[in-house]
C-alpha cells in the first residue's frame, strides 16, 4: 500500500471487532483519585506482566504502570529463547536448570505460537569436548523430562556437511543438537498483559512513577503522564517494584531514610545483538558458538535475518532503555561467527540492525557478569515488594514468588484459578495447520505465514479479517489498526519496534513502512501533521543510532 492509499484508508471499515478480546489499556484511567487498588505493579516488562496476570486471576484489583512502552527495556532485547540454561550446568546450578527446563513447558502450554521448537547445534573441536557435551545435554534433558523425538542428536563431520554446510567442519569435527524454544519476547509480554486485562487488571504505559510514600494502610505513588506531563496520585494497598534495571532507583525514591542504601546491589550487564541478512549467513538451525572469552554466543535464523548474540559486559552509569552499541561489541560477535562458519568474513558493513539491553543481575562480589547467577531475589520494605534478577523463561515462577510476598502484606489468598490457561492467541491445537491455513487464505509464503502466526497466534484471522490491505511484502494495514486499538501502541516507535518487530527483523521493508504506518496512526490517534513527521524522524534516528558503531 502506497502512502496515498494509507491516507485514504478508512479505519472504521477495516477495523476488527475487538469487543470479545482483551484490550491493552495505555492511558491512565480518569477515576484514579477515587480508587484504591489492592496491588500496584511498577514495571511493564515480563516480570511485571507475569505478576499482574497472577494477581488479577487471583481476584485482586490491579494497576500496572510502565514508564515507557510495554516491554520497552530488557524484555524486548533478549536473545529470544525460552530455555533451561544449558550453560548453567557448568556453574553447578542444577536447581535453576531444572526449573528453567520445566518452566519452558509451561510457557509452551500457555502460548504455543510463541514457543517454536528448534534444533540448537553445539559444535565440538575434539572428541573429549564432544563427550562432555553429550553427557551435559543428556543430564539437561533428564532434568527437563525431555523424551522421544526431542532427545539430542549427534552428527559427525559428514552429517554436519550435509545438514549445516556452513559450519567449518575442518575445525569442528562433531555436533551435538538439542531442542530449544525460540520466542518473541515482546509479544510474550503483550500477551501476558492482555491476559491480566482479561481478568480485570488495568494497564498504563508512558506513566512514570516519581515517588512512593508508604504508611500503615498502603502506599501513595506520584505518577507523571509522559504524554502531557500531568501529575497524578495512585493509591495501592501493596506495591510490587518490578522495574528491572530501575529497581534500585525506585527503592531510593521510596526510602524513609534517603541516606540509607538499597537492601540489594544490582549489577547491570549489557547484552548486545546484531542482525545480518539471512542470505549473508544462511544457517538452517540455531547454532551455539564459543566466543573468544569462552562465553556462548548464538546465531539464530529468523525470517529475513540471522541475528547473533549476546555480549555480557558490566554496564556503568544510569540505566537506559537504549544502551549504546559500541564497535567493540560488534567486533566480539562478528569474530565468533567468523571463527565458526566457512564463508567470506562478516564485517560491520553487513550489520543491518542491532539491539542492546540491560540485565539486572544480583551482584556477587568478585564475579564477572558471565559468572553471576540468573536467580531472582525478592526483598520487602513495609508494603512494597521488590524483585530483580531472574530470566525470561522463569517469569511465571517469579510471579508466584512475588505474589507469596503480596499475600503476606495483604493477608489474603493469592492462588490462581488457572495458572496455565492460554494467553490471548494461545488456544491452538494444530500450529502447523494454522500456518497452512494462513498461507492459503492470505496467499502468503511459508515465511510470511509463520511471521503472522508467531505474532498473533489464534487471533490472526481476527487481526487481518477477510481482505487485508498490504503495506509491504510482509505487513498489512490491519496490523497497525490492531496494534493501536488492542495492543496499546501510542507512538510509531511502539509500532515499528515492538508490535510489528519490523526495525530488527524486516530490514528490507522497514523504511518503506514508516510513512504509511505513520499515516494510519495519524488517523487512529488524531496526530497533527507535525507530530506525524516527528514520529517518523524519531524512528529513523533510532535506527541510525543502532548503526552508529560504524563511526568509530
Amino acid at each position: 500500500m502506497s502512502e496515498s492509499l494509507a491516507n485514504a484508508y478508512d479505519e472504521s471499515s477495516a477495523a476488527a471487532d475487538v469487543s470479545a478480546v482483551p484490550v491493552l489499556g495505555s492511558r491512565l484511567p480518569p477515576d484514579l483519585a477515587g480508587r484504591l487498588f489492592d496491588l500496584v505493579v511498577v514495571g511493564g516488562g515480563i516480570t511485571g506482566a507475569g505478576i499482574a496476570r497472577h494477581a488479577a486471576q487471583a481476584g485482586l484489583t490491579v494497576l500496572l504502570l510502565e514508564a515507557e512502552d510495554f516491554a520497552a527495556g530488557t524484555s524486548s532485547r533478549s536473545t529470544k529463547l525460552i530455555h533451561g540454561g544449558l550453560r548453567y550446568l557448568a556453574m553447578g546450578d542444577i536447581a535453576l536448570v531444572r526449573e528453567g527446563a520445566l518452566e519452558r513447558k509451561s510457557v509452551g502450554r500457555m502460548a504455543p505460537h510463541l514457543t517454536e521448537p528448534r534444533w540448537m547445534l553445539v559444535p565440538a573441536r575434539s572428541i573429549f569436548e564432544y563427550a562432555k557435551l553429550r553427557i551435559g545435554i543428556g543430564l539437561y534433558e533428564r532434568l527437563g523430562a525431555v523424551s522421544g523425538d526431542d532427545r539430542q542428536r549427534n552428527w559427525d563431520r559428514a552429517q554436519m556437511a550435509r545438514l549445516e554446510p556452513l559450519l567449518d567442519s575442518k575445525r569442528l569435527a562433531w555436533v551435538c543438537a538439542y531442542r530449544e524454544f525460540l520466542t518473541d519476547d515482546t509479544r510474550l509480554v503483550l500477551a501476558t498483559l492482555r491476559a491480566a486485562v482479561r481478568d480485570g487488571a488495568t494497564t498504563c504505559s508512558h506513566a512514570r512513577v516519581t515517588s512512593i510514600d508508604q504508611d500503615a494502610d498502603g502506599a501513595r505513588l506520584q505518577v507523571t503522564d509522559g504524554r502531557d506531563g500531568s501529575v497524578h496520585e495512585v493509591r495501592g494497598r501493596a506495591v510490587v517494584n518490578a522495574a528491572g534495571p530501575w529497581v534500585e532507583g525506585l527503592l531510593r525514591d521510596s526510602a524513609q531514610d534517603a541516606a540509607a542504601p538499597p537492601p540489594v546491589k544490582l549489577h547491570l550487564s549489557k547484552g548486545v545483538h546484531l542482525a545480518v541478512d539471512h542470505d549473508r549467513l544462511p544457517v538452517r538451525n540455531m547454532v551455539m558458538m564459543t566466543a573468544s572469552d569462552g562465553r556462548p554466543v548464538f546465531a539464530i535464523p529468523r525470517g529475513q535475518v540471522t541475528y547473533i548474540g549476546t555480549t555480557d559486559t558490566t554496564y556503568e552509569g544510569d540505566p537506559t532503555v537504549w544502551p549504546e552499541v559500541e564497535a567493540a561489541d560488534i567486533a566480539y560477535l562478528l569474530a565468533a561467527a567468523n571463527e565458526h562458519f566457512n564463508l567470506p568474513p562478516l564485517t560491520g558493513d553487513d550489520v543491518l540492525s542491532t539491539w542492546a539491553g540491560l540485565r539486572p543481575l544480583i551482584h556477587q562480589a568478585g564475579k564477572a557478569p558471565k559468572e553471576m547467577s540468573r536467580r531472582d531475589e525478592i526483598w520487602r520494605d513495609r508494603r512494597m515488594i521488590s524483585i530483580a534478577g531472574g530470566k525470561l523463561t522463569g517469569f511465571r515462577k517469579m510471579a508466584e514468588e512475588a505474589m507469596a510476598a503480596v499475600a503476606e502484606v495483604l493477608d489474603c489468598d493469592t492462588a490462581m484459578s488457572a495458572p496455565l490457561a492460554p494467553l490471548p492467541g494461545g488456544d491452538i491445537d494444530d500450529l502447523d495447520g494454522l500456518r497452512r491455513d494462513v498461507a492459503t487464505r492470505y496467499q502468503q509464503d511459508s515465511q510470511a505465514a509463520a511471521r503472522l502466526v508467531r505474532l498473533y497466534g489464534s487471533e490472526v484471522f481476527a487481526v487481518l479479517g477477510e481482505q487485508p490491505r498490504p503495506l509491504s511484502d510482509s505487513v498489512f494495514a490491519e496490523e497497525v489498526d490492531w496494534a493501536v486499538r488492542v495492543e496499546g501502541a501510542e507512538t510509531l516507535e511502539d509500532l515499528i519496534y515492538r508490535r510489528l518487530r519490523a526495525a530488527w527483523f524486516l530490514p528490507r521493508e522497514v523504511e518503506g513502512l514508516l510513512q504509511p504506518c505513520a499515516a494510519l496512526m495519524t488517523k487512529l490517534l488524531g496526530w497533527s501533521d507535525g507530530r506525524r513527521a516527528d514520529e517518523v524522524e524519531r524512528v529513523r534516528a533510532l535506527m541510525a543510532d543502532e548503526l552508529a558503531f560504524r563511526n568509530g
